[in-house]
């Protein structure tokens, strides 16, 4: 019996000492967290209502590593090509039809659409994370819409009008290519994850697929897989630009998208979603 009193005391001295420990914890301090600064509120002691506020900015505990690597990286722009054609030298070869000029290749600026799929990107350290070598692997697919019902015939390749009495309301020429771009990059704050800082290099890109397709009324679509006289090379000049958690890509071709007849210099911009 005294045994068991004994542990009946010890049970009670043990339990109030954890109301105590209990009690004192209710004393942590609240804190809110804005962008880099931290403000902290406590009370002083147990038996006083009082208390204190902190205010500090957070450290920042970015560390960059030599070799970084960035997964499925995605851009989403607009696809365009500037235009130097011999329009006279083009009708001559039967590259296109004799009543076609360069009012007859107007793309819809608003519906020409690039996007890419980088599987990878990487950015390997060459001077204190200040100056980086950044090079990738990824799929770049480019559709043109015309603003013109024309269609680009195959066996032998040309350029033509559609009859006159079809009409499609959508049109366009797709050229996806199997890219790889390497780039200088410049990272002018290297301790912070979004900071600032641009790119520049080239790309090579070689064409995987290409098509034109239409799309009229209901049930009426047509799709055509050739590779229209198109370069199986792209050779770009390309460029970045991050502005913190905004990126901006850019790419510009060496050499015309087609072997002969047509001269179209294709160009890219639009925004990447990336972590760095």
């Amino acid at each position: 019996m005294k045994r068991t009193i004994v542990l009946l005391t010890g049970l009670c001295f043990a339990l109030s000492g954890l109301a105590q420990n209990d009690s004192t914890a209710k004393q942590k301090s609240d804190t809110i967290k804005i962008g880099g600064i931290i403000i902290t509120k406590s009370g002083k002691n147990n038996d006083s209502d009082t208390s204190e506020v902190h205010v500090y900015r957070r450290r920042n505990n970015y560390k960059p590593t030599n070799l970084s690597t960035n997964w499925f990286i995605m851009d989403f722009g607009f696809a365009n090509f500037n235009d130097k054609t011999n329009y006279d030298a083009a009708r001559a070869s039967g590259f296109i039809a004799s009543d076609m000029g360069e009012e007859d290749f107007d793309t819809r600026g608003g519906k020409s659409v690039n996007v890419n799929v980088w599987i990878f990107m990487q950015r390997l350290n060459v001077i204190k994370h200040v100056v980086n070598l950044k090079y990738g692997l990824g799929l770049e697919l480019n559709n043109y819409r015309w603003d013109e019902n024309i269609k680009f015939e195959k066996n032998p390749t040309m350029v033509r009008h559609f009859a006159s009495d079809t009409s499609y309301s959508k049109n366009k020429l797709a050229a996806d290519y199997v890219t790889v771009p390497v780039m200088i990059n410049f990272n002018f704050t290297p301790r912070r994850e979004n900071g600032f800082g641009l790119s520049v290099g080239v790309s090579a890109g070689y064409l995987y697929s290409s098509r034109q397709k239409f799309k009229g009324g209901p049930g009426d679509k047509y799709k055509v897989h050739d590779d229209f006289g198109l370069n199986s090379w792209k050779i770009s000049y390309i460029g970045e630009l991050q502005l913190g958690p905004v990126k901006l890509y850019g790419s510009m071709a060496t050499e015309s998208m087609f072997e002969k007849g047509l001269d179209f210099t294709p160009y890219n911009v639009g925004i990447r979603f990336a972590n760095w």
